[in-house]
């Protein structure tokens, strides 16, 4: 199974992995023959990259891209339920929240060593659910790995699960827009959403001060020059300083009212901004638990052959395991050949294909 971008599809392509709308309808079946013509189609659909299977793949790969979007298929629905119905109802409904951020934890708390993997799908009609979701599952991960105590932690997955709650409360789609091409009039609306929110959850008894803060303070920059207060360093809790930097993140890779980029990419933007808009200290944990290269993703080494990264190097982000596909030449290897980066020192990826 590989992952590609969807302007490379050819014919005969065969589709490794059934394609969704954000209402969950199937748009396209595993094993469906592919043509180049759906890709307009796709595009349309705003689906950026798709699965294609491999001649010989074997089963760890597929269960390795499978066990990394389970996450997102367990808990995908209900936030996305829960929010839609607070948008019509006051009352309670946001606490089932809460036991969304208690399955994270528990997720993650059964795998220490996992690195977090960018999922290769998300709709634009969704967007708004899948990003809360991917948000609080890095943040619960860093936060834990930050060594908080427990309630700390549930606070940070609970915060990052309602910090863009404010936006059920816009009036026009945001799906489509770059914040930095807009009227500042639509600006001024779009960075209000942090007020919004707050307004939502303040009167929360149930809600912690710790997640109405994360609400209305996930865009404040350690540097000061973040909304809607411009707080500085000490005054931004280290659990907002986590949601803000993976906030940032996820809307990079996702291109989420900004310009889409490839998550290594955006990964050396953070790392740039460590110490300035970031927490140094939380950027270093970051750049050890996130996949530069999510499994699935296609690469080019410096050696010029064309491979597949099949699993991660804990602690080593930008050193994966790879299956060789193609020499430089464009022959296609006969064997399994398989480089595990943290050991062939002089190999290293100059290239990827997962945007």
């Amino acid at each position: 199974m590989r992952r590609i971008p969807i302007d490379s599809i050819q014919d005969g392509d065969v589709l490794a992995r059934d394609i969704y709308s954000s209402s969950g309808v199937s748009l396209m079946s595993e094993g469906t023959v592919l043509k180049k013509k759906y890709i307009s189609r796709l595009s349309d659909l705003h689906i950026d990259n798709i699965f294609i299977k491999e001649n010989g793949e074997e089963k760890d790969l597929i269960a390795a891209i499978i066990k990394e979007e389970e996450l997102r298929e367990q808990c995908e629905d209900t936030i996305k339920n829960t929010l839609e119905k607070y948008s019509y109802a006051e009352g309670d409904e946001l606490k089932k929240i809460v036991t969304v951020a208690n399955e994270i934890m528990t997720n993650i708390l059964r795998e220490p060593n996992i690195m977090y993997n960018v999922s290769c799908v998300r709709e634009k009609g969704n967007e708004l659910y899948l990003h809360s979701m991917n948000v609080a599952a890095l943040s619960t991960l860093i936060a834990l790995r930050a060594k908080l105590p427990i309630e700390k932690v549930r606070e940070v997955a609970v915060g990052a699960l309602l910090h863009d709650l404010g936006f059920t409360s816009i009036s026009f789609d945001t799906s489509e827009l770059v914040f930095e091409d807009c009227e500042e009039k639509v600006r001024k609306e779009i960075m209000r959403h942090v007020i919004y929110g707050y307004t939502d959850v303040e009167k929360k008894d149930w809600m912690t001060r710790t997640v109405r803060d994360i609400v209305v303070q996930h865009h404040e920059r350690m540097d000061g020059s973040g909304y809607p207060l411009h707080l500085r360093e000490d005054a931004i809790s280290r659990e907002v300083r986590i949601v803000s930097l993976c906030d940032q993140f996820d809307s990079m890779v996702y291109g989420r009212l900004m310009k889409k980029y490839k998550v290594r990419e955006a990964m050396d933007y953070i790392m740039s901004q460590a110490g300035s808009k970031f927490d140094f200290s939380l950027v270093q944990l970051f750049l050890e638990s996130v996949a530069a290269y999510p499994i699935g993703t296609t690469v080019v080494t410096n050696e010029g052959d064309t491979a597949v990264v099949i699993r991660q190097n804990f602690k080593f982000p930008t050193r994966p395991v790879i299956r060789l596909l193609k020499r430089r030449d464009g022959t296609s290897f006969t064997s399994i050949e398989e480089r595990d980066l943290t050991k062939y020192l002089t190999l290293f990826i100059v290239d990827s294909f997962e945007n």
